[in-house]
């Protein structure tokens, strides 16, 4: 892979990802999977949810690597996009991973996220995520990704 461009802010991640699926062509009711960690990935998975809204897709969060805990994004009025309740099936075009998931001390492995992707060949996979987390954790070369936005939160700034 080659960089392709550099931006910044929330803009700079949630555009290039939209421009992205735009051109994957996907159709009505086709999915975008979500894999991330409960709590940490999800409100950036929503977040990215919330930027193609208007594409006639359907949105899916998986915890970790948990299939059958699969959940469907849904807009909420006033709010955005939320993680609803109801148990969905996956069969996704485009498979999301949240960094979260190769961060040090996760319950899952490079290996059952390999199998996870692996169970739906065809899928476009695309890697989300912040400080070179995929880079750190070797993921680069465990994953065929057709996209990585990698974004940095540094520095963090604290005033009281």
């Amino acid at each position: 892979m080659e960089l392709k461009e550099q931006l910044s802010g929330v803009p700079g991640m949630l555009r290039p990802f939209k421009a992205y699926l735009k051109e994957a062509g996907l159709g009505a009711g086709d999915q975008i999977v979500y894999y991330g960690c409960p709590g940490t990935c999800t409100p950036f998975i929503e977040l990215l949810g919330f930027a193609v809204r208007d594409l006639p897709v359907e949105q899916v969060y998986v915890p970790y690597a948990d299939e059958a805990a699969a959940k469907a994004i849904r807009p909420v009025g006033g709010v955005g996009m939320q993680v609803s309740g109801d148990v969905v099936r996956v069969d996704p075009k485009v498979i999301v991973l949240m960094g979260g998931l190769a961060m040090p001390g996760v319950p899952v492995t490079k290996e059952t996220m390999q199998a996870a992707v692996g169970a739906h060949a065809g899928a476009k996979v695309v890697g989300i995520c912040f400080m070179q987390m995929f880079q750190k954790a070797g993921w680069l070369e465990a994953f065929d990704f057709d996209l990585i936005i990698d974004a940095s939160i540094d520095p963090v700034r604290v005033w009281r």
